[in-house]
């Protein structure tokens, strides 16, 4: 009985200790270091030529929502630990390949891809080797008219591109 009490004991404090380490692992693979509690995510402004009037609001809450649900930071507008801040610098829409026709018209594209580039600085103060800015950029291939899947194929290139922020911002496998 009494081994089993220390045994019980020295677990408890394994456990005390380990929460007390520089990082902490969650569920989604995240290192995020233990005196980071808040993170500011500015609105990340569109100075792409190609202007769609919400992907600036959409693109900066998709990111806002992928911290929340993936991490127990808390997402704040003033002062915070850690920022993310940047602009979404390219919205592209190109041909990918082209559809023979008749000798009487030109050709047109049988599938056209989609681009958006985003510039994203991660400041953490605390660790400026956590720190970067670096541009992000995904695309998606479609086919049709852009007008009635472009909100679609916005929602599906933020969903990568949060992604990819996040796992460089706290997946630091480096």
């Amino acid at each position: 009985m009494r081994r089993l009490k220390g045994l019980a004991l020295a677990l408890v404090g394994l456990v005390w200790v380990l929460q007390g380490c520089t990082y902490k692992l969650s569920l989604t693979g995240a290192s995020i270091p233990a005196a980071l509690k808040t993170i500011r995510v500015e609105f990340f402004e569109n100075t792409s030529q190609l202007v769609v009037n919400t992907l600036s609001q959409q693109f900066t809450e998709a990111l806002k929502e992928r911290i929340r649900n993936q991490t127990s930071l808390s997402v704040v507008n003033g002062e915070a630990d850690a920022s993310m801040s940047g602009t979404i610098t390219d919205y592209n829409i190109a041909p990918v390949s082209v559809q023979a026709t008749n000798n009487t018209t030109a050709p047109i594209a049988d599938q056209t891809r989609l681009t958006i580039t985003v510039n994203v600085k991660y400041t953490y103060d605390a660790d400026k080797k956590l720190s970067f800015e670096q541009p992000f950029t995904k695309y998606k291939d479609f086919k049709g008219e852009l007008a009635t899947v472009e909100q679609s194929l916005i929602a599906d290139i933020n969903k990568q591109l949060t992604e990819d922020i996040f796992n460089k911002a706290f997946a630091n496998w480096e």
